[in-house]
């Protein structure tokens, strides 16, 4: 007598899943597609609240300052290894990626301000350049050390220059 066809293969268990020692190897946890990492997002505009507290610290340089009526909040996908925060150099035409010269311009960040760093985990760090006015994270009246990098977790905010925040989101 000649038995029915398998339906499954040689050194297959049901449902096409190896039998124990068939030396094939079970699908990866939580389905056969790989895990896409996380997308972090930079939201980029004046605040109101980091404003006032500058200009309550800020000597009487900055009393001609005032906060943009109108900026519209910008967007970038962080991408890449690092992300450059400055203003353009009209002289050399170097611009940052995130590029704080354009109207209406923020006139306390550096031209090499600040620099946003991946991590291996996929998060990422903020390092000030060694800039004029410094670099602050959550409100902090204590500007970061240069060149040391501060890890960000979803939902903190970088403070650059006069009045602007850049807050990171995982996505």
């Amino acid at each position: 007598m000649i038995s029915p066809p398998s339906a499954t293969g040689p050194g297959q268990g049901g449902y096409g899943y190896p039998q124990p020692g068939s030396g094939q190897a079970p699908p990866p946890p939580g389905g056969a597609f790989p895990q896409q990492p996380a997308t972090w997002m930079a939201t980029i505009g004046p605040d109101r609240e980091y404003f006032m507290a500058m200009m309550q610290r800020s000597g009487p340089e900055a009393a001609g300052l005032n906060l943009p009526a109108y900026s519209p909040e910008q967007q970038r996908t962080l991408t890449g290894n690092q992300v450059t925060i400055g203003r353009r150099r009209h002289s050399t035409g170097d611009t940052p990626d995130i590029d704080l010269a354009v109207p209406p311009e923020d006139p306390g960040v550096s031209h090499q301000h600040a620099v946003l760093v991946q991590q291996p985990n996929g998060s990422w760090a903020v390092v000030d350049q060694n800039s004029t006015n410094g670099t602050t994270v959550n409100g902090s009246e204590e500007p970061i050390q240069p060149f040391v990098p501060v890890p960000l977790q979803d939902g903190d905010r970088v403070h650059v220059g006069a009045w602007t925040t850049i807050t990171i989101r995982r996505g």
